[in-house]
């Protein structure tokens, strides 16, 4: 029993021994050293992040509002100019009807049962035409549907394509009806010359 309580009071006294006689250089590694300049230094820069961020959150936040606002307005304008298209439409299609149709109608070479014909699909055009201008000021008068002004944009701007075709309709009937009207006109010409011989 007493052999093994004098290695132990043997490895003490050698621990304490190094312990004693090392040098401070080596007891002094493995302590931390706190620099109070740097921790001031770096508490300001933490600081100085956090501002920053909140700010950036304000900036992100001002530009999400303004984005919407440019939005909003964006559709305004595509509703401006839709509606400014269909008024600009409608009045070029009653022009149309009311000089190239009385053109044509007044024209010798057109039959008298052709009248009737010519007249309808003329009218058929300026009835859709109408219809489309009241649905349009239903949209653009009341919260029609109850529309965002996104949605509001996009119909008028469907209503903007149908005013387009009903317009190059017009054209190419007026085209077509002055284009017999020219071979009547020739063939009139080339039938009176071969009885004057």
């Amino acid at each position: 029993m007493k052999y093994p309580l004098n290695r132990n009071i043997k490895r003490f006294l050698v621990t304490l021994s190094i312990t004693l006689f090392s040098t401070g250089h080596i007891v002094a590694q493995g302590m931390p050293v706190y620099d109070n300049t740097n921790f001031i230094s770096l508490a300001k820069q933490l600081i100085e992040s956090a501002k920053q961020t909140s700010n950036l959150l304000k900036t992100v936040e001002f530009l999400k509002q303004q984005k919407e606002r440019i939005e909003q307005v964006s559709n305004v304008i595509q509703q401006l100019d839709a509606v400014g298209k269909l008024i600009q439409n409608n009045q070029y299609l009653f022009n149309m009807v009311q000089g190239d149709l009385q053109e044509i109608l007044n024209s010798p070479y057109i039959k008298p049962d052709e009248i009737n014909r010519v007249t309808a699909s003329f009218e058929e055009i300026i009835d859709r035409s109408m219809e489309s201008v009241d649905y349009v000021n239903k949209i653009l008068t009341s919260d029609y549907l109850k529309m965002s002004d996104a949605e509001r944009a996009t119909v008028l701007k469907d209503y903007e394509t149908k005013s387009n075709e009903m317009v190059a309709e017009v054209q190419n009937k007026t085209r077509r009806y002055k284009e017999i009207i020219s071979f009547r006109k020739m063939q009139d010409h080339i039938n009176n010359r071969e009885t004057e011989f």
